[in-house]
């Protein structure tokens, strides 16, 4: 069961990296489980492009009762992103100069961006020390770029199917959904639902880089030979369509996908992505997928090549880059092996 976020407003407009400023912006958060006076026990995820903050919901088997990171043993805190949809300030949110939504106009966020909130957020709580900060994807960027920013912060970091900066591949996987959100003609009509039937197209195209050719020949391959239309695969990709649209908006996939686009950890900073890897002091992990197509493992290897002492695990997984949100007994086994200093 899904609970409700608390809220937390930042307490002065945000100053963002774009050169604009995002006022009276609130961060969505849930919290599991009780900081131990030690204070020793914080578990930080960083979520994805589409997730929200009840992460007992979105990663169960890796997060819950039961699970490797669990609510008795660890404090648990992950925040809604700015720019989503799930009670951070994003584009459906008003403008403090119309009330009305801010739509289109909403201002470019950066992973960056997102990590600023993140720290306010950090510093509201009163953590001091971060025991194990995970995210994958989207999520694994956020968390990649808070390690570079805060070395002394986090204990451990674990990125899962992610990289030091979005590749030339991944912004043209995310600029083509956008063009299809862009050609329908709703979307610039501004209105809380426009944009749903290019949003639908959009996800379909995002599927393709999310799974792999293996998945769809196991899970969506006709039972016999004598199909001529209705395909399985068809019907699945306009289902996870429809369920999208259900649940998002396409202001916010467009304003999310452009702030994946930013992620660069040698921006403004040299542009070189191995001095900034190698700055980072968590105990690391990097976990990558075989059949990822959207983050290869390449990507994965050269973050662990650079991040001091950082340990590589590849899951087999015929999932795609779906993997880190399926395959949680694999990456129960490599956290277990990670925290009981078991890699060789």
């Amino acid at each position: 069961m899904s609970s409700e976020p608390h809220l937390y407003r930042l307490p002065a407009a945000l100053p963002l990296e774009s050169g604009a400023v995002l006022p009276h912006a609130q961060l969505a958060y849930h919290t599991y489980g009780t900081l131990n006076p030690a204070r020793d026990n914080v578990v930080w995820v960083c979520h994805a492009l589409t997730a929200n903050s009840d992460v007992l919901a979105w990663w169960p088997g890796l997060f819950g009762t039961g699970c490797y990171f669990n609510p008795e043993e660890h404090f648990i805190v992950c925040a809604n992103i700015l720019g989503s949809c799930y009670g951070s300030t994003g584009p459906l949110s008003p403008h403090p100069d119309t009330e009305t939504p801010w739509f289109q106009a909403f201002p470019l966020l950066t992973i960056r961006d997102l990590v600023a909130a993140h720290e306010q957020l950090r510093q509201y709580l009163g953590i001091e020390r971060i025991h194990t900060l995970i995210g994958g994807s989207m999520g694994g960027q956020q968390a990649l770029e808070w390690a570079v920013q805060k070395p002394t912060l986090f204990e451990n970091l674990v990125v899962l199917a992610t990289n030091a900066r979005h590749s030339p591949w991944g912004i043209a996987f995310n600029e083509a959904q956008r063009l299809a959100i862009f050609a329908d003609a709703s979307y610039h009509a501004a209105t809380p639902d426009g944009g749903a039937a290019g949003m639908r197209a959009a996800r379909a195209t995002a599927l393709l880089s999310y799974r792999s050719y293996g998945a769809y020949h196991q899970t969506q391959a006709e039972p016999t030979d004598d199909q001529l239309t209705d395909f399985r695969a068809s019907a699945y990709q306009q289902y996870q369509g429809d369920k999208l649209v259900a649940r998002f908006n396409a202001y916010t996939y467009v304003a999310l996908s452009r702030t994946m686009d930013t992620h660069h950890l040698g921006r403004g900073r040299g542009g070189e992505l191995a001095p900034m890897l190698a700055g980072i002091q968590a105990r690391t992990l990097v976990v990558s997928i075989s059949s990822d197509v959207l983050f290869p493992p390449a990507e994965q290897r050269l973050l662990a090549r650079h991040i001091p002492g950082a340990m590589y695990a590849e899951m087999e997984s015929g999932f795609g880059h779906d993997g880190f949100l399926i395959e949680t007994a694999q990456i129960t086994h490599f956290l277990e092996r990670f925290f009981t200093r078991a890699f060789v």
